[in-house]
């Protein structure tokens, strides 16, 4: 791997001149605009349409599915900050306008699901659509159809329409993604049993939805469906809602989850799934079986590195079937990178992103950083949000480093009880002696946004004292991040 902290391209590394990438997800197309920026001819070869399956299928879609999802839990709330729905929720309490759950109750038999994911295919088109425009204004060629390397210099390209030609190529990026793991037993149909790109062809509000997995996606699609009204079913092989991630936050979505309604099977490993003549029955290892009406499988995804000839032009694979790189995104074989998650280094838009432009700067002889993941946030778009950057507590107990940990609960932040948000907190770990801001987790609604000013500590190696140095604004959410970094300051002795 490479360890400096610049980079420039070997001596005899190509000039700037044919490239192509294949793919057009978030590491291809930033990874051609970087290109044409430096001067090559670039070519992009995507399949099923520019900025891939993060803005086609996976995060843009699903991201507005759970803004919409999100109106709903801020619905619950209306009473409690004297809001009366009274015309929505006739029948209730006028006295009181009902309980949040009750407002929630009626709330629901008024959502258009048919209606909320035209909009959400809608916006998805629409951004693919910015992106061919952003490329063609370049000047990058883009082909629809399929690619497969005859060797590093060579691409042969089918197009949707069934011509084949081939292009020469100094460099080649790949950066085809992932797709939805499959189990053979389960094998999705599109209509009953589900891949999470597949969720946005429902036209109605599933009676009762079984969600198998409690990763990331798993945790948001249940969670964005217990808001818009669905009877969830939330079924984890592990002992708890997202295993990968801080225990203090897990344990606060399953509590949030549960108290939505939402039944959550801990230790439960589905095994298959069937149809029935109205819905689906999950059975699991043990022999239980779970009825609904819908089953969607978030159990990961797999590398698409197939049948593109990889291993033919000598480009080496992990076992796992991704493309093995180094932190400047080269494969193996002189000439080849790679972005995204067809590497397996860490799942994330951003990160591919980050390495498709840093392939095509060190390709074409631009100075390059190497990729660093210590500053890479990251959100899981559940309700409430939880963000994350640096170290978590579990990986500073590994490598035993000596840390010190403050936190606050968002229910004492003033702006949070003008809110009525009473769930969330903020988390900091810094280094015992230095006070280095080594991680944080930030619960609560819109983290995606209050992690920045974390990611700028643990990016540029700030301090707990010098983020407590800074103002923030009164009242507001952020200022729970100044006060949790003022509880770790501790006065040198003499």
């Amino acid at each position: 791997m490479v360890a400096a902290s610049t980079v420039r391209p070997a001596a005899d590394a190509p000039p700037a001149g044919r490239v192509v990438v294949v793919g057009g997800g978030p590491g291809g197309y930033e990874a051609a605009l970087v290109a044409r920026r430096l001067g090559a001819h670039v070519t992009v070869v995507e399949r099923n349409g520019l900025g891939g399956s993060a803005v086609l299928t996976d995060v843009v879609p699903s991201k507005t599915l759970i803004a919409t999802a999100e109106w709903m839990t801020i619905a619950d709330r209306a009473p409690e900050l004297g809001i009366r729905l009274d015309t929505l929720a006739a029948g209730l309490a006028p006295a009181e306008g009902g309980t949040g759950s009750a407002v929630r109750d009626v709330l629901h038999h008024r959502i258009d699901l048919d209606a909320v994911n035209l909009r959400v295919k809608a916006l998805a088109a629409a951004q693919s659509a910015d992106i061919r425009t952003r490329l063609e204004r370049e000047g990058v060629d883009v082909i629809a159809g399929t690619a497969r390397l005859l060797d590093p210099e060579h691409v042969a390209v089918r197009t949707h329409e069934g011509r084949e030609h081939t292009l020469d190529a100094d460099v080649v990026l790949v950066a085809t993604g992932a797709t939805p793991r499959v189990l053979p037993d389960a094998r999705p149909d599109g209509e009953r049993i589900l891949t999470w790109t597949q969720m946005y062809n429902l036209t109605s509000l599933p009676e009762r939805l079984i969600v198998v997995g409690s990763g990331v996606t798993g945790a948001e699609f249940a969670g964005a469906y217990t808001s818009l009204g669905a009877d969830v079913v939330l079924v984890s092989s592990r002992d708890r809602v997202l295993p990968g991630e801080d225990q203090d936050a897990a344990e606060l979505i399953e509590r949030v989850f549960t108290q939505r309604g939402m039944t959550v099977m801990s230790r439960s490993r589905a095994s298959s799934a069937r149809r029935t003549a109205d819905g689906v029955v999950v059975t699991l290892e043990d022999g239980r079986e779970v009825e609904g009406s819908h089953v969607l499988f978030a159990v990961g995804a797999v590398p698409t590195t197939r049948d593109l000839g990889l291993e033919e032009a000598g480009v080496r694979l992990t076992p796992s079937g991704h493309v093995e790189v180094d932190k400047v995104s080269r494969t193996n074989v002189r000439g080849v990178y790679a972005a995204g998650d067809c590497t397996g280094v860490l799942p994330l838009a951003s990160v591919a992103a980050t390495q498709g432009r840093i392939a095509m700067s060190h390709a074409l002889g631009d100075a390059v950083r190497p990729l660093s993941l210590r500053g890479i946030s990251a959100n899981i778009f559940t309700a409430p949000e939880i963000a994350t950057v640096g170290l978590s507590e579990s990986r500073l107990r590994e490598r035993g480093v000596q840390y010190q940990v403050s936190m606050l609960p968002l229910a004492r932040n003033p702006r949070a009880k003008m809110l009525g948000v009473r769930d969330g907190f903020v988390k900091i770990f810094a280094h015992a002696g230095t006070g280095t801001v080594l991680g944080a987790v930030v619960v609560g609604p819109r983290a995606s946004e209050s992690i920045f000013p974390l990611t700028l500590a643990v990016t540029h190696r700030l301090t707990a004292d010098q983020i407590a140095d800074a103002s923030t604004v009164y009242p507001s959410m952020s200022g729970t991040i100044g006060e949790v970094a003022r509880i770790m300051h501790h006065r040198t002795e003499d």
